[in-house]
């Protein structure tokens, strides 16, 4: 590793000069500095966290906030998070994991202190009881995820209630007329977590709109949950030919249950799911889809919050568009 001594000895200064080149404590001149900075170029030399800080006056940290509450789907989580510690490398930042499920008082104690820059806020609630606090913080945030007021916050997700209505629109125009949306983990809607509550809104309307006979079951994600969910809606739903699912631990074993019920998939019953497309591809049937996009997602969050370090101005919404793949779980109704 290249130390702050061997710039010094190839530019032909002190240490403390070299120190003071990279802080900006003293002035000194540009023929110096130019020598400094070709010596830091040629070795490869990288300040470390500290020396950046007092240059800066930055830790060059920002926090990715993610409570891991019952009937988070942690795999998903995990494609968000090195997502954003991938994009945040690319700027020069690392990122601090917080993933205890403190809500105010836990965004409190991080933000008092000097440890991060700035936030990035997942899992979010429609009435979000952080969002006070995140307005009046004096470090700049980036949601991903929309509450059900998002003014003055900037906010990045995917457009849930679009999703949920592609989904229903792809199932209508194939002649399916009595379906069902398999969600999230009861708990997910008890806190009104934000994208699945859009899920539902969307994929309601929908429906409505095109005369369909729906219905809404959440789902624990657990094999047995998936199976019970099956045998439950084939009994009050007798017709039913088209499902959507929003659960994805539940998508597989979902899939086997109604097999295992006499359904052939898609023959009898059409299944488009959201979630990742490598989940959706890797399915004995591989399921008709609309994309999660984690990995822009997160992408996009640290973009965001870069620029707002940087004081520039980025929108307050940014809403991904949905983006839906057939494939072999989806036929027209009544299909052979």
């Amino acid at each position: 590793m290249v130390k702050i001594t061997d710039v010094a000895r190839h530019a032909g200064v002190s240490p403390s000069t070299v120190s003071y080149a990279l802080s900006g404590k003293r002035p000194i001149s540009q023929m110096t500095r130019q020598r400094i900075e070709s010596s830091i170029r040629e070795l490869g030399y990288r300040p470390h966290a500290g020396a950046r800080a007092l240059a800066s006056s930055r830790s060059n940290v920002l926090a990715l906030v993610v409570p891991l509450r019952a009937g988070i789907h942690v795999p998903v989580v995990m494609q968000f998070a090195v997502s954003v510690v991938t994009t945040a490398r690319g700027h020069d930042h690392d990122v601090l994991l917080l993933t205890q499920e403190e809500g105010e008082e836990g965004l409190r104690r991080v933000a008092d202190t000097a440890l991060v820059d700035a936030l990035i806020v997942m899992d979010v609630q429609l009435r979000d009881p952080r969002l006070p606090l995140l307005r009046s913080l004096d470090r700049p945030s980036v949601l991903i995820g929309f509450p059900q007021e998002p003014d003055g916050l900037t906010c990045v997700d995917l457009d849930f209630r679009a999703a949920g209505e592609l989904c229903v629109e792809r199932l209508a125009r194939l002649g399916h007329q009595v379906v069902a949306l398999v969600g999230s983990p009861p708990e997910v809607y008890v806190r009104k977590t934000a994208f699945a509550q859009r899920v539902v809104q969307g994929y309601t309307a929908a429906a409505d709109r095109n005369g369909m006979s729906s219905c809404v079951d959440p789902c624990e994600a657990a094999p047995g949950a998936a199976r019970r969910v099956a045998e439950r809606l084939l009994s009050e739903q007798p017709a039913l030919t088209g499902v959507v699912v929003h659960n994805e631990a539940v998508l597989e074993p979902l899939i086997e249950a109604f097999e295992q019920l006499g359904l052939r998939v898609p023959g009898d019953l059409s299944i488009i799911a959201i979630c990742p497309d490598e989940l959706a591809e890797s399915l004995r049937v591989p399921v008709t889809s609309v994309a999660l996009p984690s990995a822009e997602l997160g992408a996009r969050a640290v973009e965001l919050l870069t620029k707002k370090l940087d004081g520039a101005a980025v929108p307050e919404a940014t809403l991904l568009p949905p983006r839906l793949t057939d494939r072999a779980s989806t036929a027209p109704r009544n299909a052979s």
